[in-house]
């Protein structure tokens, strides 16, 4: 199922959700809300909008809301990954990759951890 590609706010708050699991929209605020200001009634409409499109579940069996994500983190980095591929990399994943380690020079131990993501991808191919 394709959920959409979340805004850079709605990813925010899945990565609260995926750290500290299901939580209600004051804890999602409060774990935001110690790395910049933001309003609790922003973070709620956020979730609201995020439940409309699938982003998040949310259970409705307690007084307070309990949302959690949808997907895994891993089936959202995923997803997030293809769309780029296919709309800024021309579906080659060969630029994909040299454009991510342009931006950032990876680590020796990144590299070799690479080298063997390669290799199993290989393995599995055949």
């Amino acid at each position: 199922m394709d959920l959409g590609r979340p805004t850079d706010a709605e990813l925010e708050i899945l990565t609260v959700l995926w750290s500290r699991g299901p939580s209600t929209v004051r804890a999602v605020h409060d774990v935001i809300g110690e790395r910049r200001t933001a309003q609790y009634t922003t973070i709620l409409k956020l979730l609201q909008i995020m439940d409309e499109k699938g982003l998040v579940k949310r259970d409705e069996s307690q007084r307070a809301h309990v949302y959690r994500a949808a997907q895994s983190r891993e089936a959202t980095q995923t997803q997030l990954a293809g769309d780029l591929l296919r709309r800024a990399f021309d579906g080659s994943a060969k630029s994909l990759l040299v454009g991510a380690l342009s931006a950032r020079k990876p680590s020796k131990g990144e590299i070799a951890e690479l080298k063997q993501l390669l290799q199993e991808f290989e393995d599995n191919k055949q």
